[in-house]
């Protein structure tokens, strides 16, 4: 599988998982060191697997969608890339919320994973 495709599948993944409310899937997919921004918080960064797992679990429990497109993945080198994608998020009785995020990624032990991962919101 080439770089882009596996980052590409890291970025839906986290999404799937994210909506499922399979915390510590999603943590699993970040570097230990690895570090995040929620698009409601894009300069209010979490570091550590541990930290973000600990963030996820003490979000109230709630239904959501999330949908990534236009995913585009620059490799760097062979063992870091990194990416920018649009996602569009929703929640039952709101309307959708709109951003993206930035990404790097590192390949640790053969296996691709967040080094970081910054959400913005665009409206």
């Amino acid at each position: 599988m080439g770089v882009e495709h596996a980052c590409a599948k890291l970025i839906a993944r986290y999404a799937n998982l994210n909506d499922a409310g399979d915390w510590a899937g999603v943590a699993a997919l970040y570097a230990v060191d690895g570090r995040m921004a929620r698009p409601t918080a894009p300069d209010d960064w979490i570091t550590g697997r541990d930290a973000i797992l600990a963030a996820f679990r003490a979000r109230p429990a709630r239904t959501t969608r999330h949908l990534c497109s236009n995913i585009v993945v620059d490799v760097l080198s062979s063992d870091s890339a990194v990416a920018e994608s649009a996602m569009a998020l929703f929640l039952p009785g709101e309307p959708p919320k709109l951003g993206g995020f930035y990404d790097r990624f590192v390949r640790e032990d053969g296996k691709w994973l967040f080094a970081e991962r910054r959400g913005f919101l665009s409206f």
